[in-house]
């Protein structure tokens, strides 16, 4: 498919990889904005947890989802060579640290689950700011050193936020029990407050920053970069702690799928020898990672069951280690370095290929 995006000035809507109602809705986060108030409005909360249609969903969107990362790792070109450790050292190392934490669950399980239960909503900020920052560089909108600062900052607020929503099930929860926790009532009210400070600057700054950017540089972020900093933060925010983190994680989800098939089909399709269209490397890459995402989450915890291993730990660790696996490999390969080839997707030219 041709590029149908506008120029690189394109004001406003940005310069998109497919089309604007596709990036905005499936990166941007505003499919979020449309389905959550549906359930609500159409449905019930319990909806969100039927467990008739979870384990598909599982399968199908937040497995492949992991599994993703790990498939673009090891057909990015020139990740080998660039990533020795994290190619060839990396998936031993974390065989070796999960298999040794199940012969100690009892006494090491509880703090896996805690880095990876912590280490999730820095992940899912840490992404809206990198896809706000890509999206201005694709958009020509330069923002200075001091603008990205600010912005970073701005995006983890809902991480902080969650931080302190969740106190005793992760930050504290590291040394103090949750009963002692709570036991002084303004210790409680003094997190609440806090945690709504955090809440109310999370979804109001981002809109200053907007508007500074605009009156200091004469042109806009382009909107899709702003929608992508509010959906996360409406998403701790707005709900409920166990709502957000569902909502998240979802959402989540279909952002990442969604734009590393974009870049792995755009590596496949600028290859010399490359005789395939789009909407097959498309297929392939999700097929790949629906198949890895089932082996791992399904085929892994049976198989330390097998050695011996209980079955909740088994499946409890295994997650929290895929989760920290997926949470260092994203560290290194969605890179914008001036020589990287995620930069060329980024910056490439209008009449490159596009998926779909």
């Amino acid at each position: 498919m041709a590029d149908r995006a506008a120029p690189v000035s394109s004001g406003l809507i940005g310069r998109c990889f497919v089309h604007p109602i596709f990036d905005y809705l499936l990166i941007g986060g505003g499919l979020s904005l449309i389905v959550i108030p549906a359930v609500y409005w159409l449905s019930d909360r319990s909806a969100m947890f039927d467990f008739s249609m979870l384990p598909w969903f599982i399968l199908f969107s937040n497995s492949a989802h992991f599994a993703a990362s790990t498939v673009r790792l090891y057909t990015k070109p020139g990740a080998r060579d660039a990533l020795p450790f994290l190619t060839l050292a990396l998936p031993a190392v974390t065989l070796g640290v999960l298999t040794l934490c199940l012969f100690a669950a009892d006494s090491v399980g509880r703090y896996v689950q805690l880095i990876y239960l912590s280490w999730s909503p820095y992940h899912y900020a840490a992404q809206a700011y990198g896809l706000a920052v890509m999206y201005c560089v694709r958009s020509g909108c330069d923002l200075t050193k001091r603008q990205k600062r600010v912005l970073w900052w701005i995006a983890i607020l809902p991480f902080f936020k969650v931080l302190l929503t969740g106190l005793s099930k992760h930050g504290a929860a590291w040394v103090v029990p949750e009963h002692l926790l709570w036991n002084s009532g303004d210790w409680r009210s003094v997190v609440e407050w806090s945690s709504a400070i955090l809440g109310y600057s999370a979804l109001v700054l981002p809109l200053l920053l907007f508007g500074q950017v605009w009156l200091k540089a004469g042109r806009s972020m382009p909107l899709i970069s702003l929608l992508v900093i509010l959906a996360n933060a409406i998403w701790f925010v707005v709900f409920p702690l166990l709502d957000g983190f569902v909502w998240a994680t979802i959402f989540h989800g279909v952002q990442y799928l969604t734009i590393v098939m974009i870049f792995y089909v755009r590596d496949c399709v600028a290859r010399p020898k490359n005789s395939r269209g789009a909407v097959y490397h498309a297929v392939y890459f999700y097929g790949l990672s629906i198949v890895l995402g089932y082996a791992l989450f399904n085929c892994l915890p049976f198989s330390f069951q097998m050695l011996g291993f209980g079955a909740a730990e088994s499946v409890l660790l295994v997650i929290a280690a895929i989760n920290i696996h997926h949470f260092i490999v994203d560290g290194y390969i969605w890179k914008l370095g001036r020589g990287d080839v995620n930069r060329r997707v980024v910056e490439g030219s209008t009449a490159e290929a596009l998926p779909g």
